[in-house]
């Protein structure tokens, strides 16, 4: 295995101050926003409204309380941001950390590989619904300043989103030194107003007690409290981006700025929203908003609309880092990956998975009108991601860790019992909006899963169509074959088999290029390889040499720069002019064994729009020939 490197941005290359300022802008703009209408949500779900009454009030408080202290702090904060891997947090790479392992025990692999990709798959619905129910919320304030702005919310809202979409492609990094002093204002702002309400009605402190908590579930009928909790859960939506986040600005930043800023401004402001409650039941309609004066109300719709903003940039920025890793880690098709940024390789933009967000995101808005009506459909992915943390943070702790079983299941039995039962909660909201998100998991689950299968069984009938390299180069390479100047390199999946592309171009031609290479990209399951590990090379026979690059999968391949930099000694006079071989499969459908005929047609589909390998690889398309190869499977 190769040696990992650091991350980019580890505490020792930027001073604590700086990376939490940006943890700040980029890690707590979803949860940070939830106040808009989290609180709100548990009073207003329509038919399975929680009654406003005293009671009420601070047994939903006190389970707000303990919900963030329970799943946020202890959970993520304290004991996910353990299991990282190399420095990198997420669900993904805790199934990397767990994948990696495994060893020759294939059906541990499997179940983990299962559980990342559901976890991964619930990350893309709440990935849809974050962008659309954060900004509606806060647009809807318009209707604060006039009811006869009510009409203008859904368009203001899908021209916010849209621009925000369009300007992905310009990268993030420019509006991104706004994001930690926008976000700072936002929570000093509901801190504020929480504490001022709170001043009013001091009285709601007592939900601090779990007493409280334990009251309300036990004194309402089980559907009510379960649909109750499932609104609570809002509150946290969010939390895996602690985790997720944690290889940008390393664990303290993060645990300090949750400690010392977010976690207290939040608790303020739902507290001073059931404080305002208590003393306005009439408020609900518009809850977060008349927590301050009529005459800041515009200014914080305003600040409140950037803050939305700000939070559904950092899930289209993870989405965008989501897809990365899956196509690295074999679980989707190459797609076009453009680097907007060139010192932060983090930022990076996809044309397609943007397009596909920005109409999903407009559809969600289209269906349900209102963040209200969102909130039923929210919750499910969420607590879906949560609970298999939990399940593959048990694996990590046992195969990684070499924590006993007992102790690694018993230390997170509370934390499963806590997501179980936030889970079971939203799948009451399924037929109330749930179904869009859970619909949206199952897709990218059958995608993930028929791109990895398929293409393993790809792999495999190429393997069995050719042959070793070395004995291809001792059988079929002789002095009969024109040799040319320069070199080439034959792009592979595996360096020790002769491409079928070098195997027709010496059938057909009968000319080889002075230097060969076959050169293979493995990557790893840890995020970053260090540059001394980065190739392994074999000097072969005739002028051929075998090549592996390997690359974590949060790192960029640039083929041609690693090349320069590792092309031995030996053979720099050989190496120019240089050409690039690439391989373009086509696969013909079969109803035989392996995947059935309609994943074999959904796997072509995926193959066929795939990106070149030129943009995968920063090839250069003058010097790229591509050589098409068709097969049955």
């Amino acid at each position: 295995m190769p040696n990992a490197t650091a991350t980019p941005n580890e505490t020792t290359k930027k001073s604590l101050q700086a990376l939490a300022l940006g943890a700040l802008g980029i890690v707590f703009g979803d949860i940070g926003t939830s106040p808009l209408y989290a609180f709100e949500q548990v009073f207003s779900n329509g038919a399975h409204s929680v009654p406003v009454s005293e009671i009420n009030i601070l047994g939903v408080l006190s389970l707000f309380f303990w919900s963030l202290m329970m799943v946020v702090t202890l959970k993520y904060v304290f004991f996910i941001m353990r299991a990282d891997n190399h420095g990198e947090g997420g669900i993904m790479a805790l199934m990397a950390l767990g994948l990696s392992k495994t060893g020759a025990n294939p059906k541990l692999h499997t179940v983990l590989m299962i559980l990342g990709l559901i976890g991964a798959s619930f990350f893309y619905g709440d990935g849809v619904i974050t962008p659309a129910i954060s900004v509606l919320s806060a647009v809807e304030g318009l209707e604060l300043i006039s009811p006869d702005l009510k009409d203008i919310v859904l368009p203001v809202a899908l021209t916010i989103l849209g621009l925000l979409f369009w300007s992905q492609r310009r990268g993030t990094g420019r509006i991104g030194l706004f994001f930690g002093p926008v976000m700072l204002i936002w929570f000093v702002t509901i801190g504020t107003l929480g504490l001022w309400n709170v001043a009013q009605h001091p009285g709601v402190l007592a939900a601090l007690n779990p007493l409280y908590a334990f009251e309300f579930l036990a004194h309402h009928d089980g559907l009510l409290a379960f649909f109750a909790l499932g609104a609570v859960v809002l509150c946290l939506t969010g939390a895996e981006a602690l985790y997720a986040d944690m290889g940008h600005f390393g664990r303290l930043p993060i645990r300090i700025v949750w400690m010392g800023l977010v976690f207290p401004s939040l608790i303020l402001n739902y507290f001073g929203q059931g404080a305002l409650l208590l003393d306005r039941p009439d408020a609900l309609s518009n809850l977060f908003y008349l927590m301050a004066p009529a005459s800041l109300q515009t200014p914080l719709i305003i600040v409140a609309t950037v803050a939305t903003v700000i939070a559904s940039q950092a899930v289209i920025s993870g989405a965008f880092s989501m897809t990365r890793q899956a196509i690295q880690l074999g679980f989707l098709p190459r797609l076009r990956i453009l680097q907007t940024s060139a010192d932060e390789i983090g930022q990076i933009y996809l044309p397609f998975v943007n397009s596909v967000l920005a109409l999903s995101v407009g559809a969600v808005i289209l269906i349900f009108q209102s963040s209200n009506a969102l909130g039923s459909a929210y919750g499910i992915a969420v607590t879906g991601t949560m609970l298999i943390t939990d399940f593959l943070a048990i694996a990590v702790a046992i195969i990684a860790w070499k924590w006993q079983p007992w102790r690694a299941v018993l230390g997170a039995t509370f934390f499963i019992v806590i997501d179980a039962v936030f889970f079971s909660a939203n799948t009451l909201k399924l037929f109330d909006g749930g179904w869009f998100p859970l619909l949206l998991s199952i897709g990218m689950i059958i995608i993930m899963t028929t791109w990895h299968s398929g293409y393993l069984i790809a792999e495999k009938r190429v393997r069995n169509l050719t042959k070793p390299l070395l004995e291809f180069i001792k059988n079929d390479v002789n002095d009969s074959i024109f040799r040319t100047r320069g070199s080439a390199i034959y792009m592979v999946g595996n360096e020790h088999l002769t491409p079928m592309a070098l195997i027709r171009t010496v059938k057909h031609f009968n000319v080889l290029h002075k230097t060969v290479a076959v050169l293979s990209v493995k990557y790893e399951l840890i995020p970053y390889v260090d540059e001394a590990s980065r190739v392994d090379i074999r000097i072969c026979d005739k002028g051929f040499i075998q090549i592996q690059i390997h690359s974590g999968f949060m790192q960029k391949t640039d083929v041609p720069q690693i090349l320069r930099n590792h092309w031995p000694a030996s053979l720099k006079a050989d190496y120019d002019p240089i050409s690039f071989i690439i391989r373009r499969l086509a696969f013909t459908s079969e109803n035989s064994n392996g995947l059935s005929l309609w994943r074999k047609k959904l796997f072509n589909v995926m193959l066929r729009n795939g990106a070149m390998p030129t943009e995968v690889f920063s090839l250069p398309e003058s010097d790229t020939i591509a050589v098409s190869v068709a097969l049955k499977f």
